[in-house]
């Protein structure tokens, strides 16, 4: 008898110490379904996963159906009280009106959110979004890709709720206009990423207001705006820890200025895809400038010859790993281990975009 109660006393240690310390760390790695399946196991191991708050930080409602309405039952939980990342990327079933009714039955639970992703979510509009921001006061990360019922009216709500933003994605929301650069421009001086990916209504004069108040961005993406032209291109130069820039499709930038850009000497990765003006003496400006550079696509710029890729083989041979030359007919075809010669590090030499 005194066998068995000290074995039961030693069972019930293992459980409280061991297993707790064991599921706490395994849980933090597990997908939100696993860990929700978890909590079905026994009431113990229920009311231990429930009992650590760090571990539902995450509401990850990604390609599901109904996502609205799970949405709103997750949050009437306690458990995602201090929940900091919602993902509803490409989710179906959310509308306009369920950000509201956040709103009016959940008005605390979003004290804490960090991170809002809504790409895709195609039905919500300016009102979803001014609802949602509105009790998001610690929003630092907000994406709303491939929306075209976003307007200025939105990212006019969007800066006046939320004024701590560092990372905007408004990829693809083509109703965008200037207007929408100057609000995040005089909202978002400490900004470090922003996509406008095909927001074609976006000019020069817009771009520009990011270019000249946004000093901290380290992320710029231009994906397929050919219609920017020097004139702001230029600027980017302003941007001195720029990491990443992408403006593939940039039919007017010439060498000029290519110059000013290489003049974010910590540009890491560099997309030149289709910037069909470009020539040697832009590019080798970039070689002699960037050194850091891993990432550099020349994809479809015929204007290019080898004597770019001998200056790139000088100053950043010991850096880039992917180089993307395809269409580039002034550059002789080389074997593998030509170009490994070349560059030493390089792992791609096929990136197209």
């Amino acid at each position: 008898m005194e066998a068995k109660k000290v074995t039961e006393e030693e069972e019930e240690t293992w459980r409280r110490e061991i297993v707790t310390s064991v599921m706490r760390l395994v849980s933090t790695r597990l997908p939100q379904t696993d860990l929700i399946s978890l909590l079905l196991v026994s009431p113990w191991l229920y009311r231990t996963l429930i009992s650590y708050p760090s571990i539902w930080l995450t509401i990850n409602l990604r390609e599901m159906t109904n996502a609205g309405d799970r949405l709103l039952a997750a949050l009437s939980l306690p458990r995602y009280r201090q929940v900091k990342h919602i993902n509803l990327e490409f989710a179906q079933g959310v509308v306009d009106s369920h950000l509201k009714l956040v709103k009016t039955e959940c008005p605390d639970a979003l004290l804490s959110l960090e991170c809002l992703n809504l790409n895709v979510c195609q039905k919500i509009s300016d009102n979803g979004i001014e609802a949602i921001t509105s009790i998001c006061p610690k929003l630092k990360v907000f994406s709303i890709y491939w929306n075209v019922r976003v307007t200025d009216a939105g990212i006019r709500n969007l800066v006046k709720n939320c004024r701590h933003i560092t990372d905007l994605n408004l990829s693809g929301c083509k109703s965008l206009t200037d207007k929408s650069m100057q609000l995040v421009a005089e909202s978002y001086p400490d900004l470090e990423s922003l996509n406008i990916t095909r927001c074609v209504k976006i000019t020069d004069d817009g771009l520009l207001q990011v270019l000249q108040k946004c000093f901290s961005l380290q992320t710029l993406n231009l994906y397929a705006l050919s219609g920017f032209t020097d004139k702001a291109y230029k600027k980017i130069s302003l941007l001195a820890d720029l990491r990443f820039l992408d403006i593939c499709g940039a039919q007017n930038i010439s060498d000029e200025g290519i110059g000013h850009i290489a003049k974010c000497n910590k540009l890491e990765s560099l997309n030149l895809t289709w910037c069909v003006r470009i020539t040697d003496a832009g590019v080798n400006t970039i070689a002699n400038s960037c050194t850091s550079l891993e990432f550099l696509s020349l994809f479809g710029i015929v204007g290019v010859t080898d004597r770019c890729l001998e200056t790139l083989s000088q100053t950043c041979s010991t850096t880039l790993t992917t180089l993307d030359v395809n269409g580039c007919t002034g550059i002789k075809r080389r074997s593998r281990e030509e170009l490994l010669q070349m560059f030493p590090r390089l792992t791609c030499f096929k990136v197209h975009s």
